[in-house]
């Protein structure tokens, strides 16, 4: 009796299964949002309701001093300069604004070291690489970067044209950068490069003669020669590496729930112009330098 009654049980089914379907769908499913939907489109991502480090606000971390042209005037908050700017355009896109974003000082280093974070993402020209994923979680990348050689107009490293001239050369850069990367993995110098906690210290060995150059990002060379070291200049960036671009991305704990919302959010915010904009506004200054092959 029950044998005989299951093909019409099926039969029920299947009708009610197609039923469905055309209706599109019993119920929302929220895995359907496509990206373009923006951080908003699911409960998780609600303009605002995020599951930040504190109700109803945005921790943002970044070191200190804050460095031109990413921000101005040493002061996170002011919405000046290129990452000020770039973090207050994800906080509105997340649905925070300015009076709900809380900076906290990150040193550079700690901001991809392995553990728990109290910010809800850092902003600090961090580059994306898979040895940093291993400890953290990062955004979609908010700006593509090059890497350039600074050296005082005087001095035998201004003269390079190419990464072999570099050998000979005494070179530094900032601890746990990719600058510092680009030293000892492409250019391979004869010498040890001298490493400094802050760049701040390598412009100032760069200046005293300690180093012939240093290794920095192209927006910050230039703004180094242009307003900080008028005696020295940009020799050079090295060429893109093969594959993906060199990008900063946002820094997050690596449990972060919040990862996907931010990615989302920094996608919108590019595929609008507004990241084409922000770069023009605040790295106008960092137009182009000779490749170094």
């Amino acid at each position: 009796m029950h044998l005989a009654r299951r093909p019409l049980v099926i039969t029920a089914l299947s009708y009610a299964v197609a039923l469905c379907a055309a209706l599109v769908g019993c119920a929302p499913q929220a895995e359907e949002k496509g990206a373009s939907d923006g951080p908003g489109a699911t409960a998780s991502c609600a303009p605002g309701k995020l599951a930040t480090q504190v109700p109803g606000k945005l921790t943002v971390g970044t070191d200190k001093p804050a460095y031109a042209p990413w921000f101005a005037d040493d002061e996170p908050s002011n919405g000046k300069g290129f990452e000020s700017a770039v973090a207050y355009a994800v906080a509105k896109e997340l649905g925070y604004g300015r009076d709900a974003v809380v900076w906290q000082h990150t040193p550079f280093n700690s901001a991809f070291a392995p553990g728990a974070k109290k910010f809800d993402f850092d902003i600090n020209q961090v580059s994306i690489s898979e040895e940093r994923e291993k400890a953290v979680a990062f955004s979609s990348g908010y700006y593509d970067v090059r890497q350039a050689v600074v050296a005082l107009k005087s001095s035998k490293a201004a003269k390079a044209k190419s990464v072999a001239d570099l050998k000979d050369v005494k070179l530094g850069a900032q601890v746990g950068t990719t600058s510092l990367d680009f030293i000892t993995d492409l250019v391979k110098p004869k010498e040890k490069p001298a490493v400094y906690q802050r760049n701040d210290f390598a412009k100032s060995a760069l200046k005293t003669g300690q180093v012939e150059a240093i290794v920095v990002d192209l927006p910050t060379a230039f703004y180094i020669t242009g307003a900080e070291v008028p005696e020295a200049e940009v020799v050079g960036q090295f060429a893109a590496s093969p594959g993906e671009p060199e990008q900063f991305g946002l820094v997050l704990d690596r449990e972060s729930a919040l990862t996907s919302c931010v990615s989302g959010a920094v996608d919108a915010l590019r595929k609008d112009g507004t990241l084409a904009g922000l770069e023009k506004e605040w790295l106008s200054d960092a137009v182009d330098a000779p490749v170094l092959k």
